[in-house]
């Protein structure tokens, strides 16, 4: 795409974009492009829908990587092209509420045990203990850890959302242990090798594969799993949706609520219907 690449990159940058989504919108327009093998500037709504119909039918592409698409070609159209019209009236999919995987405590418990690695065991208390997601992890400064209020700060989050989430007492010892004994040369909590220089969201997505593997957990680990079991034990703990919704950084309660559908301590104490009835309808023994 070239000039047309860098323009779209720059119009990211200006936008506040975060890095990880620039370049998933970048190689959605490339791909475009490539499938086409012409320029977006010679193409339009036909062949979006075309694209789009391709990645559906042919690669089967699930719903998040359709509204990933989908939203990169708008923006490519509508801010850098100035030709919104052509990707406006792309339908989107319906949406499927999908229950998260979440892990039980004695899972999560065997989970961080089985990480070796200082760094990332940190990033993994950081995610299960603060409902983190894990560019934000990984991103994380020493200034933001404030231990005078109990917060951790999160800044920039999903949406360039600041916000404030808990401190666990567990996780600060860990960290003043871990600043003591490491000492990381660096302005973050989580040095690693990125080019930004903070520990890797990728690396961070093997670590806890691994560590699912060696602890014997069946379920599939990524990083979003510890924020969503946070949520969850949150809820099954009592604390005010609201509250939750506060401390993922949630833009709506209604993205929030699907935790209330995964908590098992609250569904084991409903009692069925039928066992009512049943409990109703039994025989008194003193009137046999």
């Amino acid at each position: 795409m070239g000039q047309l690449r860098d323009r779209m990159d720059q119009d990211l940058r200006l936008a506040g974009y975060a890095t990880s989504t620039r370049k998933m919108y970048l190689q959605c327009a490339k791909s475009f492009a490539s499938y086409h093998m012409r320029s977006p500037e010679q193409m339009g709504e036909e062949e979006i829908r075309a694209y789009l119909l391709h990645m559906v039918v042919d690669r089967q592409i699930a719903r998040g990587t359709y509204g990933q698409i989908r939203a990169s070609l708008k923006f490519l159209y509508a801010t850098t092209l100035h030709r919104p019209t052509e990707a406006a009236h792309v339908p989107l999919q319906r949406k499927r509420v999908v229950l998260p995987v979440v892990l039980d405590r004695s899972e999560m418990q065997a989970l961080l045990r089985a990480i070796r690695n200082r760094t990332y065991a940190g990033i993994a208390m950081v995610l299960y203990s603060a409902g983190l997601r894990i560019a934000e992890a990984c991103s994380l400064r020493a200034a933001d850890i404030d231990s005078g209020r109990m917060v951790i700060h999160v800044r920039c989050g999903k949406g360039a959302r600041d916000r404030y989430t808990v401190l666990s007492l567990t996780v600060l010892e860990y960290l003043r242990d871990y600043w003591r004994s490491d000492r990381p040369r660096s302005e973050w909590l989580f040095p690693g090798q990125t080019t930004a220089g903070h520990a890797s969201p990728e690396v961070a997505r093997r670590v806890l594969h691994k560590a699912a593997t060696d602890a014997g957990i069946d379920k599939r680990v990524t990083p979003h799993v510890l924020r969503h079991s946070f949520a969850t034990h949150l809820v099954e703990a009592g604390t005010d949706i609201t509250v939750v919704k506060a401390l993922l950084g949630h833009a709506s309660v209604q993205t929030t609520q699907v935790y209330t559908h995964v908590s098992v301590e609250h569904l084991g104490k409903v009692t069925s219907p039928l066992d009512l009835l049943a409990a109703a309808t039994k025989p008194n023994r003193r009137q046999r």
